[in-house]
């Protein structure tokens, strides 16, 4: 991967790990497999990753829907074709690994699609949460079915209930 920049935001969901190119272009936004503590902010870095910082913080505070950040996630073809169709899915709808299979036009790769799908190197702003199981079940998230869930309720168009 080519980062040159790392920077972190505190989440409802823990704490989220941002990797910028030398370009400032998103190129990660994962949740660490390990539990960390936010690291202390030294009042560094590009207006570009207070930007995009500050873009999170309104998804996550509810008065963002959409994203309008630079990105370069690095992987294959397919890989990039799959998070291009992912981020076809709007806000507050879910699609399944089957219609997105058929969306790449072959119902046949829906294994891959899944696989590509949970390679997604930028969460949230590349939206694989938004993908179920064809029976609407919570299948496979990196960073988390308890993080998934609460991303795809954080969604929903009636908080109040649950949707799983």
């Amino acid at each position: 991967m080519n980062r040159s920049h790392d920077d972190y935001v505190d989440t409802p969901i823990g704490i989220l790990m941002l990797s910028f190119n030398e370009k400032f272009e998103l190129v990660s936004a994962i949740f660490p497999k390990d539990e960390i503590t936010l690291p202390v902010a030294n009042g560094l870095g590009s207006v570009k990753i207070q930007r995009v910082k500050k873009q999170f913080e309104e998804y996550f505070n509810g008065t963002r829907k959409t994203f309008d950040i630079p990105l370069s996630p690095e992987g294959t073809e397919f890989q990039k074709k799959v998070w291009t169709e992912l981020l076809n899915i709007p806000y507050g709808e879910t699609t399944t690994y089957q219609q997105m299979a058929n969306k790449l036009g072959d119902p046949k790769v829906i294994r891959a699609a899944a696989s590509a799908n949970g390679k997604n190197p930028i969460s949230i702003v590349i939206p694989c949460h938004r993908v179920i199981g064809s029976d609407g079940s919570l299948t496979g998230y990196a960073g988390g079915l308890h993080r998934k869930k609460w991303l795809l309720e954080h969604e929903s168009p009636s908080p109040q209930q649950s949707l799983f």
